[in-house]
């Protein structure tokens, strides 16, 4: 088959990727796409399958990330051509990786079907860890709502990124040996009876439940959401705006409800600078057993370091004070967005290395339970709800609901925010926890321990929703575990077809002596 021909195909199956996943949902295109990649990683012609797998990542991630230019654009003051051109470039630096993987499968002409995905879990291992990782896209989100959506308690969204790269590359296997060679019956016999027998156990691997809803013990929850448009969000003018809508939508949950949260950065500015309103909010939630949970921006001035940071300020002796230790602080920030590495050289390039509030200081990776009303909280703001590895080392057995805040106002009415959504529903399923998801424009949401939306505001209006969320009884594997099993697996998989080449090699020789 003549190269270009590859290439059109690369660009086709990468493209169509993106509706695997939310707001699309159309999940079995996943299998298309990777069997698209895994053909063009086989193509007999090594350049051929490198510059096709490399155009295959390009596609899948310039139009599944192209959110991202709303945020260049309309908020770093760049030049639409430009933040554009910014996507494709980091797309390009993405699609190394698939292209990495590509280069294993020529290089060590792997056909086994367990190593296929194994060394595709290691490029993404690769991918989620590098310059602090951007583990976006892994084709085990779009599993959530499948029918094989079991394993993520198991083997977490790893373990279905494993299962769905597998299924792929023994379709891929079946339709060549059927086209090929099909007088091959036992070989395609074979594959076939694998097949059905793995999926058949993916399939009923969903009805296993590992947690269950404890019944006695439950709070009544109200996410408010202020819908404060990003553009007007850091501008003075509009600040008093902002003050008022919140404290207007606190007031009329005050007493009805256990436990008020807002947003990530609900407030723009520094605690610092509102101390005395935050004290009036404490104290009229004091007076209505109520407590608030504020994402907020904290500045610490005996260090003079700014942090991303949430607060419970019905949860400390009156009156309020900078000093609480029932605070979290956001560990994983969002490059260039929250800090630019090598500062001293990017920022004096132009507004996109300069966006408000990009000089935020990371806070601890483990940190403890988050407090409100004697619940157990394990935090997330915002970009750090797609780091399993990280929720999963927090989560404890006495771990009551995953909190995550976050602003995807950045985003606009793009799929961004439905992806961030998708990747939160899969911390719930594989952790076990209810998941609250409180934002500003939206998608607020509350989410159960098997992954499902039980409550939903609608997107960018200005409205509160309450909900009453129940914790929950027993843990998941993968919450005890993490990605150990699925790395042991993939590493004697590895072991064992090392050990096999150096045997068949052996054999060989004897034969030939």
């Amino acid at each position: 088959m003549r190269s270009y021909v590859v290439y059109i195909l690369a660009l086709i199956t990468g493209g169509i990727g993106v509706f695997a996943y939310s707001p699309f949902d159309i999940w079995i295109i996943a299998y298309i796409s990777l069997c698209g990649l895994i053909w063009i990683a086989k193509n007999p012609h090594k350049k051929t399958a490198l510059i096709g797998s490399f155009f295959w990542g390009l596609a899948y991630f310039s139009i599944g990330i192209n959110w991202l230019n709303v945020s260049i654009h309309q908020f770093g003051g760049t030049p639409i051509f430009i933040s554009y051109a910014l996507v494709i470039l980091l797309s390009a630096y993405l699609s190394l990786y698939p292209l990495l993987f590509t280069y294993i499968i020529q290089k060590f002409k792997i056909n086994n079907l367990a190593l296929i995905p194994s060394v595709w879990i290691i490029t993404e291992y690769l991918r989620g860890t590098i310059f602090t990782g951007f583990p976006w896209l892994q084709f085990g989100y779009t599993q959530i709502d499948s029918p094989f959506n079991g394993i993520a308690p198991i083997f977490g969204v790893e373990g279905l990124t494993f299962f769905t790269v597998w299924v792929s590359a023994v379709l891929l296997q079946l339709c060549t040996s059927i086209i090929s060679n099909p007088k091959t019956h036992p070989i395609i016999l074979t594959h076939i009876v694998i097949l059905f027998l793995v999926v058949t156990s993916a399939y009923f691997s969903s009805s296993i439940k590992f947690t269950e809803e404890n019944q006695q013990k439950s709070t009544k929850v109200t996410l408010l959401q202020g819908n404060i448009a990003q553009q007007l969000k850091w501008d003075p003018e509009y600040f008093f705006n902002t003050m008022d809508i919140y404290q207007r939508l606190i007031a009329n949950s005050l007493g009805k409800t256990d436990i008020i949260i807002l947003p990530e950065a609900a407030f723009p500015t520094t605690e610092n600078n509102i101390q005395p309103f935050l004290t009036g909010l404490q104290e009229a939630a004091e007076k209505s057993n109520t407590e608030i949970i504020i994402g907020s921006i904290y500045h610490n001035t005996t260090t003079n370091k700014l942090f991303n940071s949430m607060i419970n300020i019905g949860k400390q002796d009156l009156p309020y004070n900078l000093t609480t230790e029932n605070r979290y602080i956001k560990h994983h920030l969002v490059p260039f967005g929250e800090y630019v590495p090598i500062e001293t050289i990017l920022r004096p390039l132009g507004n996109v290395f300069n966006l408000p509030m990009s000089n935020f200081q990371s806070g601890s990776e483990i940190q403890p339970h988050f407090l409100a009303k004697n619940f157990k909280f394990t935090p997330a703001i915002c970009y750090e709800i797609i780091f399993g590895k990280q929720l999963q080392e927090n989560i404890t057995k006495d771990s009551d609901f995953i909190l995550t805040l976050s602003n995807d106002a950045w985003f606009g009415d793009s799929i961004g925010p439905w992806q961030h959504l998708q990747m939160a529903r899969m911390r719930a399923l594989e952790l076990g926890k209810p998941v609250i998801r409180a934002t500003n424009t939206g998608i607020t949401a509350f989410i159960n321990a098997q992954g499902k939306i039980i409550s939903q505001a609608p997107q960018f209006i200005e409205t509160s929703l309450t909900h009453e969320i129940f914790t929950t009884k027993g843990k998941t594997p993968y919450s005890v575990l993490g990605n150990i099993p699925l790395y042991l697996l993939i590493v004697i998989w590895i072991i064992q077809h090392i050990i096999g080449i150096y045997v068949t090699r052996k054999l060989h020789r004897i034969n030939l002596s």
